[in-house]
């Protein structure tokens, strides 16, 4: 039975090592859950921290704020303003050059006008002038425009 006893002893011996080490390994385990929750608690203090730290220079500084907000939007509104005018004074250049141009080709039609009409009177100046001229030969009998009478006594 020697045999056997020294078997049960090294058999518990090495149940009372399992037990030791299972015992060991939950402490392990157990510390690192702890760890694991400390960790999370001091980041959850720390962004609350954070939090109420921002919160704070904000409402410090809200006024503040506030006058940089409003004199950026003043600032972008007189830009804007700014350009609009620029935008405007163009479009009335591009107006005044458009109608300039509407000016200058009437001016050239007139003339042309003009310059018709001049032609047709002096076209119908000439015709006058001929006309006449040929009247006036007729009168005169030059250049065979009547024909000639023939006088006899019988």
């Amino acid at each position: 039975m020697s045999k056997r006893n020294a078997l049960d002893e090294k058999q518990r011996k090495e149940d009372e090592e399992k037990k030791v080490e299972m015992e060991r390994q939950r402490k392990i385990r157990q510390q690192e859950i702890e760890e694991k929750l400390i960790e999370e608690e001091t980041a959850r203090r720390v962004e609350e921290m954070v939090a109420k730290r921002v919160e704070e220079e904000l409402e410090k500084r809200k006024d503040e704020i506030e006058r940089e907000v409003l004199r950026r939007v003043e600032e972008a509104k007189r830009i804007m303003e700014r350009q609009l005018l620029e935008e405007l004074e163009r479009q009335r250049q591009a107006e005044l050059s458009a109608q300039k141009a509407r000016e200058a080709e009437e001016q050239l039609r007139i003339v042309e006008e003009q310059r018709k009409i001049h032609e047709e009177r002096m076209k119908l100046e000439q015709d006058r002038q001929r006309q006449q001229k040929e009247e006036q030969k007729m009168i005169l009998g030059k250049g065979k425009s009547r024909p000639k009478l023939s006088f006899s006594l019988k």
